[in-house]
C-alpha cells in the first residue's frame, strides 16, 4: 500500500500526507442544516458518496424495535417518480392496503377468525392490483447503467448509511437521484418486505444459537439503554409495524440537519456546492430531532446469562466501557489488539495454540455501537475435548494479566503498528474514507478528528492500559453468556 511505504519501524510518519488530505478537504453546510464534506482525489476518475443519517436502532420508540433497518429496506423502493409505472394510480391501492392491514390486526385482536380470512383474502387481491403499478428496482437500474457500482446501505445501532460509487461525470445524476430518494420517497411493497426482513431475522438470529445468545447478553447488560434492543427488531413488533410508523420515523429523523454527506473522488468542490444548492437545497428546514438522552446506570454486580442451544459450546465476557468520544477509547483499541489481533494476540496464544481449549478466541470493543457508553466483548468456542468453565477461567486469566503486569515496549509496538496500518488500509479506498470523515464528523464532532488518531495511538503507554484494564475489568462490571449445547 502506497501509505504504508512512507512508514518507518518506529512510527510512521505520515504528516506531509495528512496535512495534504486536510487541505484538499471542503465543508459547507446548506441554509435547510445539510452538511457535505468534500475531498478532491483526482487518482482515478470515480466518485464515492455517502450519506449518513444520525439514526439508528438506539433511536426507535418503544414497540417499534427494526423501524430504522425498514425504513432502510424501503428507501430501494423508489419516489413518486422513480419506481411506478402511475403513481396517481398507486397511490390509492397503497392506501387501501394498509386500511385492510389495520383491519385484519383488529379483528385478531377481537379473535374474529373468519373476519381475518376474509379479510386476508381480500388482502392478497389488493396486494396484486398495487404490485401492477411497481417499476421492480428502478433506482438500482438507473444507478448501474450509470456505472455505478456498491449500491447499498447499512443500518446500526447508531446511524443508517447509503452508499455507492459513480464514474466522475454522474455527480449530477447522484444529486438528482439521492434528492428525490429522501424528498419524496413512496413506501411501496412495505407488506412484500415485512416478509423479506422476517425472513432475514429467522435466518441471521433465530436459525443461529450465537445470536439468540447476543440478543439475551445485551438484555442483561444494559437495564434501560435502547443498546439492548436488536437492530432487526423483535419478530412482534416487525409484524405490527405500518407504513405509518415508517413514515414518521422518517418524518422526524430525515431531516436535513440529520443528514451528512460525504463526497470523496475525482470531483470539484465548487460543483459539488452548486448541485448541492439546487437539488438538497429543496429540502425544507426542519427541526432536528432531540438528542439520546437516555443513560445506562453503573453495573454493580456480575450478570450472567445461559441458554441451553443445539450449538458448540460458547463462552463470552462484556464489560461496560466510554463512548469513541472519551479520551481513553484509542486505549480500549489497543487492549482490543493486544488480546485478539491475528495469531500472534494474547487470546489466540493461550486459548488456541497453547493451552488447545478454544478453537476460537477473539474480543472486539463498540458493541452494540460506539457513539453511547457500550461494551468491550472477549469470546471463545470451546475446543471438543475442553469445557466452558475452563474456557471461562482461562480468559479471565488473560485479562488480569493485563491489570497485573505491564505491556511489553515490544508487545506495544507491535499493537501501535497493527492500528496505525488498520487505520491507513481503512483510508486508502474513497468509500473508506467517505465513510470515515463522516463517522468522525457525526460522533466526536469534527472529521478532523479523523486525522488526529494516529497521535492518539501513538501516545498510548504501558501505564495507560494497565490503568485502563485495572479501571474496567472488575466483577462488577462484567456481564457472561454461555451457550450450553442441549
Amino acid at each position: 500500500m502506497a501509505l504504508a511505504r512512507e512508514s518507518t519501524p518506529e512510527q510512521i510518519s505520515i504528516k506531509p500526507y495528512l496535512d495534504r488530505v486536510i487541505k484538499k478537504v471542503t465543508e459547507f453546510r446548506l441554509d435547510n442544516g445539510m452538511k457535505f464534506i468534500v475531498l478532491e482525489r483526482n487518482n482515478a476518475p470515480v466518485i464515492s458518496f455517502a450519506i449518513y443519517a444520525d439514526v439508528g436502532g438506539a433511536n426507535e420508540p418503544d414497540g417499534k424495535t427494526g423501524v430504522a433497518h425498514y425504513l432502510e429496506h424501503l428507501a430501494f423502493k423508489g419516489t413518486k417518480k422513480i419506481g411506478t409505472k402511475d403513481y396517481e394510480a398507486e397511490k390509492p391501492t397503497l392506501e387501501k392496503l394498509d386500511r385492510i392491514f389495520a383491519q385484519i390486526q383488529q379483528s385478531e385482536t377481537d379473535g374474529k377468525t373468519e373476519r381475518v380470512a376474509q379479510l386476508k383474502a381480500d388482502f392478497e387481491k389488493a396486494q396484486k392490483l398495487a404490485s401492477q403499478y411497481v417499476n421492480q428496482n428502478e433506482f438500482s437500474k438507473i444507478v448501474q447503467q450509470a456505472g455505478g457500482v456498491g449500491l447499498n446501505a447499512a443500518t446500526s445501532a447508531d446511524y443508517t448509511q447509503y452508499y455507492y460509487s459513480l464514474p466522475a461525470n454522474k455527480l449530477e445524476l447522484w444529486m438528482s437521484l439521492e434528492s428525490e430518494r429522501f424528498l419524496e420517497p413512496v413506501f411501496r411493497e412495505f407488506y412484500k418486505e415485512k416478509q423479506v426482513i422476517l425472513e432475514e431475522r429467522r435466518s441471521r438470529t433465530e436459525n443461529s444459537p450465537v445470536a439468540q445468545l447476543l440478543e439475551q447478553f445485551l438484555k442483561k447488560a444494559f437495564q434501560v439503554h435502547p443498546y439492548r434492543r436488536p437492530v432487526i427488531g423483535s419478530s412482534e413488533d416487525i409484524q405490527n409495524l405500518t407504513r405509518e410508523n415508517v413514515r414518521d420515523f422518517f418524518d422526524t429523523h430525515y431531516v436535513p440537519s440529520n443528514l451528512t454527506v460525504g463526497i470523496v473522488g475525482d470531483v470539484d468542490p465548487k460543483e459539488v456546492k452548486k448541485f448541492a444548492e439546487i437539488y438538497f437545497g429543496r429540502y425544507k428546514l426542519k427541526e432536528r430531532p432531540p438528542k439520546l438522552k437516555i443513560v445506562e446506570p453503573t453495573q454493580t454486580e456480575t450478570k450472567e446469562v445461559t441458554m441451553e442451544l443445539q450449538s458448540q459450546p460458547w463462552y463470552i465476557e462484556g464489560y461496560h466501557r466510554p463512548a469513541i468520544n472519551h479520551p481513553d477509547s484509542v486505549v480500549y483499541d489497543m487492549i482490543t489488539s493486544i488480546m485478539s489481533d491475528g495469531r500472534t494476540s494474547r487470546l489466540y496464544q493461550s486459548l488456541v495454540e497453547k493451552q488447545k481449549i478454544a478453537l476460537v478466541a477473539r474480543g472486539f470493543s463498540g458493541y452494540p455501537g460506539d457513539k453511547y457508553p457500550n461494551l468491550m466483548l472477549f469470546y471463545a468456542m470451546t475446543a471438543p475435548d475442553s469445557n466452558i468453565d475452563e474456557v471461562g477461567a482461562a480468559l479471565q486469566k488473560e485479562i488480569e494479566r493485563l491489570k497485573t503486569e505491564p505491556v511489553s515496549e515490544e508487545e506495544l509496538k507491535r499493537v501501535k503498528t497493527q492500528a496505525r496500518a488498520g487505520l491507513l488500509r481503512s483510508l486508502d479506498s474513497n468509500m473508506g474514507m467517505a465513510t470515515a470523515l463522516l463517522n468522525y464528523e457525526v460522533k466526536t464532532g469534527s472529521w478532523q478528528n479523523l486525522f488526529k488518531e494516529l497521535d492518539a495511538i501513538n501516545a498510548v503507554t504501558a501505564e495507560d492500559i494497565q490503568r485502563v484494564a485495572q479501571k474496567t475489568f472488575v466483577a462488577e462490571n462484567r456481564t457472561i453468556g454461555r451457550l450450553l449445547p442441549e
